[in-house]
């Protein structure tokens, strides 16, 4: 068992920071030390196997990604990242748990996808992770299989009222899902747009003729978000169930989760980077000398971009220095332009709908630090603590304490980052490098003030300056309790 002294650095969490060294004694923390303590000893340093100098630097609990999707199928191909390639990336980035999302189709058996699921990650994830399961339609046996995955740790359960044929719930069964919800204690989880509307505008544009990847945009407006996340909001309150709306982009949408939240109904959200920083006019609307207007095809993801002009993206940040959105997640579900996304050309609604950022988020965020927006501990408990106790992991997972897991990131506020292709999609030898398995970033171009200099997943070095040190099976599934945060 390897013990790790971590020194000089500043310990953040949720609740603030503190100059302290840190004790990892296998995998787990042993002890949060004052600087100079003799509790253990006079003599720590040389009684551990290594000591990591953190002066300067931030130690942070690992980040949690609660929303992603490896090796997802989805419009007749499947996400780029397979669970060996998309943890690998999330490691790189200073993300050490994630939670996937189980897919479930109507027709096909919920506990056989599970199990289908669990065989697809079972010894390849560099990091750890847990499912969430999607229901598509909700039959008396799906009702059975909550009860049952619950025991197996899966303890949140998501909805969709868009994608008609594919996962589209009516009212009806998501209300019976609900109940069930509110009886077992579930987090029931939603896409809220209102799907017959999207089909109805999608319609209409391609037979106007208006087919690049900016009508993606038009054709979800935030109309249709807000009626769904309203909607959600009152089945929720109907059947007493407690409700996370996914992936948040509208700022009507935050209005309708900020009053039900004043009315102290157990409603909580996430949104997502793309959310924060791209727009439906910018990247949905860009053009270039390779793919012309179908350029926007890369950051096609639903819900969509949505227009700068009209203040949602200042309008997040709000929501999350005040608490109306509680977590960012990435809906990570990667797919390369060539032979995936080209799949859309001359009809946008056939591009499949993902962006990749797994690598990337606690960087994003980080950013937004520097940029004023959120606080330093605000960071770490929208990136980590919130997701640990949303999700029933806190305690194991979330924070730098005695006890927990030794998922630590050693955060260096002074290092930079460049985000750019990778080394092995059209050659480029810049130094901007992702380790995503896409031959394109979302991201290409963006610099953050910041650089995850040392990842630690259960007290295993995974990366150092910028190497992967671990291997796929290093990450274990960790059963999930029920949600730590609800009212």
């Amino acid at each position: 068992m390897t013990k790790t002294l971590i020194t000089g650095g500043t310990v953040v969490n949720a609740t603030g920071t503190a100059q302290a060294d840190v004790l990892i004694d296998g995998e787990t923390i042993a002890a949060v030390l004052a600087p100079g303590s003799t509790l253990l000893g006079f003599d720590l340093a040389s009684n551990v196997d290594q000591v990591v100098d953190a002066t300067g630097k931030y130690v942070i609990p690992g980040g949690i990604d609660a929303h992603t999707h490896m090796q997802m199928p989805f419009g007749g191909t499947e996400a780029s990242d397979t669970f060996e390639t998309g943890t690998r990336a999330a490691a790189h980035g200073g993300t050490t748990s994630i939670i996937d999302f189980v897919v479930q189709y109507a027709g096909e058996n919920i506990l056989e996808q599970y199990n289908l699921w669990q065989e697809k990650a079972a010894g390849q994830c560099a990091v750890d992770y847990g499912f969430h399961q999607i229901l598509s339609d909700v039959q008396d046996s799906s009702l059975t299989a909550m009860d049952e995955l619950i025991n197996e740790g899966v303890t949140s359960f998501k909805l969709f009222m868009a994608y008609k044929g594919v996962f589209l719930s009516d009212d009806g069964q998501i209300v019976k899902a609900m109940q069930k919800g509110a009886e077992n204690g579930a987090l029931m989880m939603m896409h809220a747009e209102n799907g017959s509307v999207i089909d109805l505008l999608v319609q209409q544009h391609i037979e106007r003729g208006e087919t690049s990847p900016f009508y993606h945009g038009t054709s979800r407006p935030w109309q249709a978000e807000e009626e769904a996340t309203h909607r959600a909001i009152m089945l929720a309150n109907l059947t007493g169930a407690p409700l996370y709306i996914v992936h948040v982009s509208a700022k009507q949408a935050v209005e309708q989760i900020a009053a039900a939240r004043d009315n102290g109904q157990n409603v909580f959200a996430e949104t997502c980077p793309q959310y924060l920083y791209l727009s439906l006019e910018d990247q949905l609307g860009a053009s270039s000398e390779e793919w012309g207007d179908f350029e926007g095809a890369k950051w096609v993801c639903s819900t969509p971009l949505r227009s700068k002009h009209e203040g949602h993206q200042g309008h997040m940040w709000q929501g999350l220095r005040t608490n109306d959105l509680q977590v960012i997640s990435t809906d990570h579900c990667p797919f390369c332009m060539k032979g995936q996304k080209d799949m859309g050309i001359g009809n946008f609604s056939k591009i499949p709908n993902g962006i990749g950022s797994v690598e990337h988020r606690m960087d994003l965020i980080y950013q937004g630090v520097v940029m004023g927006e959120i606080s330093l501990p605000r960071w770490v408990e929208l990136t980590s603590t919130t997701p640990a106790r949303m999700f029933g992991i806190h305690g194991k997972k979330g924070v730098i304490q005695p006890g927990a897991d030794g998922d630590v990131v050693i955060y260096n506020p002074n290092g930079h980052t460049s985000i750019g292709l990778p080394t092995d999609g059209r050659g480029e030898s810049t130094g901007k490098t992702h380790h995503m398995n896409m031959d394109y970033s979302a991201w290409e171009g963006f610099e953050i003030d910041g650089h995850v200099d040392t990842v630690f997943s259960r007290g295993r070095k995974v990366v150092d300056d910028n190497t992967y040190l671990g291997k796929k099976g290093d990450g274990a599934y960790f059963k999930r309790g029920l949600s730590q945060y609800l009212i």
